[in-house]
């Protein structure tokens, strides 16, 4: 049979390791929600550019060698 102090120092290792775990999750989460939030923040930006561009009319983009129609 096993020493109950062995015992406890292994659950007490085995509990360290998992707060360590969960800590550098937490901080993995917290860092990747701000990351989200900025590149939603930068989608945003970029999908009223692209509207105020489509409303001006100036959106078109030429294709190939197509000439453009003022020649």
């Amino acid at each position: 049979m096993t020493d109950p102090a062995d015992r406890t120092t292994v659950i007490e290792e085995r509990l360290a390791d998992l707060m360590r775990t969960v800590e550098d999750l937490s901080e993995t989460v917290a860092r990747q929600d701000r990351e989200i939030d900025r590149l939603t923040a930068r989608v945003e930006r970029l999908v009223r550019r692209e509207a105020e561009r489509e409303a001006e009319g100036s959106g078109g983009v030429v294709l190939g060698d197509e000439r453009p129609p003022h020649y």
